[in-house]
């Protein structure tokens, strides 16, 4: 007998005026010690299944028919006071944002040991003995002393740990872990998901990982269900899952990822059109009206999840994509080439945009609500030099906190460097006076991380995008209209948009909408903070491609800020990577993906989920450990050296200089990975 079986659970949410059908006939099994992921677009029922089983729907929400047992008990059918008593005891949850799902006026001490009380009737004490041991089993540097901690005064790392410890605490039987590493830096998430892993083999557990990510699933899931539109379309063992996908959905899924092994000249596929509404879902298949492959009973039939005997796992679809049994698996999606391409050949000596000289930017750090006493300094960034040519794309990637955004503020005048000079079509913008500077600032733009709070949610589209051109007066009432309708047919939006507001659209769209206003001035560079961080992997290529396509029309050049290396490699024609302020390599895509000299580069890319069970799982694990140091007291010489297995006594008395490692690649590091030119000529010369 399964752990957990759920039978064609339905799960609707009540609107006002309509109900939203979020989980629609979804059957699935858990075995004990299993893990399963369960991925897909979001608003595809992935996250309500979860909360099915955990009886914590949102207001509205209800479990219309269907069972969830678990170890036969059907959960469905039991009182909330008994539910109370398996909620955090036999099944554990890690929610997706700890910082909205911890107590804020609580330490996590107290947090932690309220479970076990509640639970396992333990003292006080016994309770917060319990949380510290929680804590040390799930990596928390001095648990004891943190038991006495507020949420906030943690890291977004650490209180994802405190969350972990939580659900852990009664040693549950099930873990539902939803997007347990979506907002973390690609270093912390490795670090957690090998946790989880080690945890789950030590306690024996089942869990359930809710995910977008391919490539989290590839290295973490034994079995993989895929949802869309509420129900389940495909499921299988994950190697066979990736090596042959049979529904179109999924297929798509994994074209729409940018290849971290290769750079990429051409376009991501991706999918066309957005999931259907679920208050009132379309006949037949769901998936048809994006389907490449959808025919006349695509559109009329609803098709099954079934496993036919001439195929190696189950599927709902009658157009299956993919390899019969013995057959050889062809790929029929596949990255196209019928875009430019923006690779710079740099011995063409191409024409400099921009420059930063010895870059650095300081805040003050003060205490006290009223007087505001300086009681320190924090080391933004320190001596950035970069040069960014016209035309490219310059990626710059880092954990967080490392100054990438800090850098990009620089780069468009929404932050005044504390010392060093930037150069701007040859003039130093920091000397400029800030009543010049206005004017200056029409050829600089900057794409922020967050396009929903970026946009007034009080002004209509056409007045977003019109903003520009009305602070500057830049042509008449009505051409500045078409400006705006002209803008947004570029971006992929039509007219009807113009009298819309910001809630009315999707994460993507509003996007473009941003891209829209960043456009509206033409302006020479356009900096994009983590452009594409909060989409679906789907509406990602969407917003990449179109990125790639107005760089070749509107001759533009781009610093795409992102902690996200596959975006980057696909985007950019070098990268900087930056730690803790500095700069400590710089290269084209191929130097940073297939030659990096830095050890913290290539911590980086180790830690990068690959949507390849085979390579994820053989990858080695032991990635750099610790977080980020703080920038108020950075350490000493080699910054990276107290995360560094290389590191020795050098590295902390001498701060270590850029070298060349042929070409634009260079890189700042005292035992790099690779040989630096200096050292191959000597070695030639001998």
């Amino acid at each position: 007998m399964s752990l957990l079986e759920i039978k064609d659970l339905k799960t609707d949410i009540k609107l006002r005026t309509s109900v939203v059908h979020a989980v629609d006939g979804v059957s699935m099994t858990i075995d004990a010690g299993e893990s399963v992921g369960l991925v897909g677009e979001s608003g595809c029922g992935k996250t309500m299944t979860g909360m099915s089983i955990m009886q914590l729907l949102p207001p509205g929400g209800f479990i219309a028919s269907g069972s969830i047992s678990l170890e036969g008990r059907d959960l469905t059918k039991i009182s909330e006071k008994e539910m109370r008593s398996i909620r955090g005891n036999d099944i554990g949850m890690i929610f997706q944002d700890p910082m909205t799902s911890l107590n804020p006026c609580m330490t996590i001490g107290n947090q932690i040991a309220e479970t076990v009380r509640l639970h396992r009737g333990a003292s006080k004490k016994e309770a917060l003995d319990r949380a510290a041991e929680v804590l040390a089993l799930v990596g928390m540097p001095n648990p004891r002393e943190r038991l006495s901690y507020y949420p906030h005064q943690l890291s977004g790392g650490l209180r994802q740990r405190v969350m972990i410890a939580m659900a852990l605490s009664c040693e549950p039987k099930l873990l539902v872990a939803d997007e347990p590493t979506t907002a973390l830096d690609v270093t912390i998430q490795a670090q957690i998901l090998s946790l989880l892993d080690d945890l789950r083999e030590k306690l024996g557990m089942a869990m359930l990982l809710i995910t977008h990510d391919m490539g989290v699933i590839a290295g973490r899931a034994d079995r993989v269900v895929v949802m869309y539109a509420g129900k389940i379309v495909e499921e299988a063992e994950t190697e066979e899952l990736f090596q042959n996908t049979h529904h179109p959905y999924a297929e798509a899924l994994l074209s729409s990822i940018p290849p971290l092994d290769r750079d990429v000249e051409g376009r991501l596929y991706s999918i066309p059109g957005l999931p259907p509404d679920l208050t009132n879902p379309p006949v037949g298949c769901r998936f048809a009206p994006r389907c490449r492959y959808a025919h006349h009973d695509c559109f009329d039939k609803e098709p099954s999840l079934i496993h036919p005997a001439e195929y190696d796992h189950a599927f709902a679809c009658f157009s299956p994509v993919g390899a019969k049994k013995g057959e050889d698996n062809v790929t029929r999606i596949e990255i196209t080439t019928d875009g430019p391409g923006y690779r710079r050949v740099y011995a063409d000596h191409p024409e400099t945009l921009m420059v930063l000289d010895k870059v650095s930017k300081e805040f003050p750090v003060t205490k006290g609500a009223v007087l505001q006493r300086k009681v320190g300094t924090l080391q933004a960034v320190t001596n950035v030099s970069l040069t960014i040519f016209k035309g490219e794309t310059l990626g710059i990637v880092g954990e967080s906190g490392c100054g990438k955004t800090t850098t990009g503020s620089m780069m468009v005048g929404l932050e005044e460097p504390t010392s060093g000079s930037i150069y701007f079509n040859g003039e130093d913008l920091t000397r400029v006076k800030k009543s010049e500077l206005r004017a200056k600032r029409k050829d600089l733009q900057l794409m922020f991380q967050d396009p929903y709070a970026s946009l007034d949610p009080r002004m209509r589209v056409e007045q977003i995008i019109r903003e520009p051109l009305d602070v500057n007066k830049i042509g008449t009432k009505e051409e500045r209209r078409k400006r705006v309708v002209q803008l947004l047919g570029e971006v992929g939006l039509s007219a009807k948009a113009l009298e819309r507001y910001p809630h009315e659209f999707s994460g993507g769209q509003r996007q473009r909408i941003g891209l829209a206003r960043a456009l509206a001035l033409n302006p020479k560079l356009i900096v994009a903070d983590e452009p594409v961080s909060a989409l679906d992997v789907s509406i990602r290529s969407q917003v990449l491609n179109l990125m790639k396509d107005l760089q070749g029309t509107h001759d533009l050049t781009y610093v795409v800020i992102s902690h996200d290396l596959s975006v980057v490699r696909y985007l950019a024609d070098r990268i900087a990577v930056m730690y803790l302020g500095k700069v400590v390599e710089i290269g084209s895509g191929a130097d940073i993906y297939e030659r990096a000299a830095h050890p913290y580069t290539s911590a980086l890319l180790t830690a990068v989920p690959i949507a390849n069970p085979t390579l994820e799982r053989k990858k080695d694990r032991s990635i750099v450990k610790g977080e980020l140091p703080s920038a108020m007291n950075p350490p000493s010489g080699c910054r990276f050296r107290t995360r560094c297995v290389f590191a020795q006594d050098i590295c902390a008395k001498e701060e270590p200089v850029m070298r060349s490692f042929g070409g634009v690649h260079e890189a700042a590091c005292h035992f790099p990975l690779q040989s630096p030119v200096e050292d191959i000529a000597a070695v030639t010369t001998i």
